[in-house]
């Protein structure tokens, strides 16, 4: 897919993009360069990382190999974007910078990276088990080859989207911030189970597996979700008893409000 990639911060996201090309040789450990902010990360993944990759310390007079790689995955923590500088020996056409920075705008990245053709994805943490979502807005003189390259770095751990910017906030707030509210939706869905008797352990298992068959029904059923509602809610039954307590606490309402904000947040940010 390309000859050499450079990997710019090495977390768990970067990690759950990369092994999926190195497994199936679509990529070669030598021909990964990647640069972590320091030593401890550094011997980490000497000692534990599967796939011998180049790794250096930011800083090091080593570290600036990866400007000579014509493609560069920047996955460092936000607050650390205004400490990545460009070389001004940078001299391979086509430079490609792929950035999975939450709400780091492709404005920025072009003012940060002039030399290069950027590229802003949003993805979401379900990636690190090969089941993530994956936003891609496309800079400015974009090409066919680089749009190709960009997409198979994602293809082998989530399903991808094209967007242009202006959804990728709210494509955020959906794939990336929800997860923690549908964890604490399980969470809360399985106090009530210890609240009626159940072992938490169990409660949780119980909460879990029942949203995984819902899915599967709504899925393999075509069904919409207030077709399956309907399908459970039987009349004067348990289950509209439960959505009567839901709507009168304004249920419905505040998941709406949790996503706008976490979209409005995001768009802080840019």
């Amino acid at each position: 897919m390309t000859d050499k990639i450079a990997i710019i911060g090495f977390g768990n996201i970067a990690k759950a993009i990369i092994t999926p090309l190195l497994d199936k040789n679509l990529i070669q450990p030598e021909n990964v360069y990647c640069v972590v902010k320091s030593e401890k990360s550094l011997e980490n993944i000497k000692k534990n990382y599967k796939h011998k990759i180049n790794v250096y310390e930011s800083g090091s007079k080593d570290s600036k190999i990866i400007w000579d790689c014509q493609v560069k995955l920047l996955s460092v923590k936000p607050q650390h974007f205004k400490d990545i500088i460009e070389t001004d020996n940078v001299k391979i056409k086509d430079n490609l910078l792929v950035s999975i920075l939450a709400g780091v705008s492709l404005n920025k990245l072009a003012q940060k990276f002039p030399k290069h053709t950027c590229v802003r994805v949003v993805t979401n943490i379900p990636i690190t088990v090969g089941k993530g979502l994956t936003g891609i807005s496309w800079g400015e003189k974009i090409t066919k080859d680089q749009k190709q390259v960009t997409k198979k770095l994602f293809e082998n751990s989530s399903k991808v989207y094209e967007f242009t910017e202006d959804y990728l906030d709210i494509f955020l707030a959906l794939t990336s911030s929800a997860p923690a509210i549908i964890a604490l939706i399980i969470e809360a869905l399985s106090d009530g189970g210890l609240s009626g008797g159940l072992p938490k352990k169990m409660s949780e298992e119980l909460v879990m597996e029942m949203i995984i068959g819902t899915i599967s029904l709504i899925k393999e059923n075509k069904l919409t979700t207030s077709e399956l509602k309907n399908l459970v809610t039987s009349p004067g039954g348990t289950t509209i008893s439960a959505l009567r307590v839901l709507e009168k606490k304004s249920i419905r309402s505040a998941l709406i409000e949790s996503i706008v904000a976490a979209s409005n947040r995001s768009k802080e940010f840019g």
